[in-house]
């Protein structure tokens, strides 16, 4: 961070809607509710509009695609999906490892989402290679009917031949729209495939030590790593 103490006072404002980010609840509250309902997601029929066994060979032919490169499976990927409205990416194989291990030990995370009045905070949850998020209100107030509002679907189907994993999403748009899922889908990455000890230290602490867990210090690291503001200038952009 350039400038540590406007980083602080940006922090700061807001700051009654942070102390109390999630109905009003301190942080003992906040950290009970996620111990008692994290396991539930994924586990939920799926809500409106999403698809059930959202296969690789349900959006393109894998065979035809084994022929080509790298390369072009990723143009071919981007292509199909650049006139839909969601999220998609091309993984490499490393990263995605990484991520992949990592999620086997803490498969549950936060994540924060910056909205006009602070942040609203997403619990994201491993279920196979599928990622399912829900906001924690939504966890709190409807417990285990709590279902899924962003699901990432990752396909390793190409990644011993091609060195690619392939990524889409599905969501409720009731929710989110796609600049807000991208942001989520990026904290994935920011989280998981970091270098930073300090960053994966909080997905850690999450999921072993969750009465030490501050949801403060997610905001931090996703202010740090400029992904909020990128969400800022979206939804601003979107206004006018």
């Amino acid at each position: 961070v350039s400038d540590p103490a406007a980083f602080e006072s940006r922090l700061e404002k807001c700051s009654e809607f942070r102390k109390q980010p999630v109905g009003h609840s301190r942080q003992g509250d906040f950290i009970k509710c996620v111990e008692q309902k994290k396991d539930t997601l994924g586990k939920q029929p799926m809500n409106r509009g999403f698809t059930k066994d959202k296969t690789l060979s349900s959006i393109f032919n894998i065979e035809m695609v084994k022929e080509k490169t790298a390369e072009e499976i990723k143009q071919i990927w981007q292509q199909y999906f650049a006139a839909k409205d969601t999220v998609y990416a091309v993984i490499p194989e490393e990263k995605f490892d990484l991520i992949w291990n990592r999620a086997q030990s803490c498969p549950t995370f936060l994540c924060a989402l910056p909205r006009r009045e602070g942040y609203e905070f997403f619990v994201g949850q491993w279920a196979g290679t599928e990622l399912h998020f829900t906001a924690l209100i939504n966890i709190q107030t409807r417990g285990e009917a709590a279902a899924s509002q962003l699901i990432l679907y990752h396909y390793p189907e190409l990644k011993e031949e091609k060195g690619i994993v392939l990524m889409t999403a599905e969501m409720d748009s009731t929710f989110l729209n796609v600049a807000e899922a991208q942001c989520i889908a990026n904290q994935v990455q920011l989280f998981y495939a970091t270098d930073r000890k300090e960053t994966y230290g909080l997905v850690e602490t999450f999921n072993f030590r969750p009465s030490e867990f501050k949801y403060m210090s997610v905001i931090a690291e996703l202010e740090q790593s400029g992904l909020g503001a990128e969400l800022r200038c979206a939804q601003n952009q979107d206004k006018t």
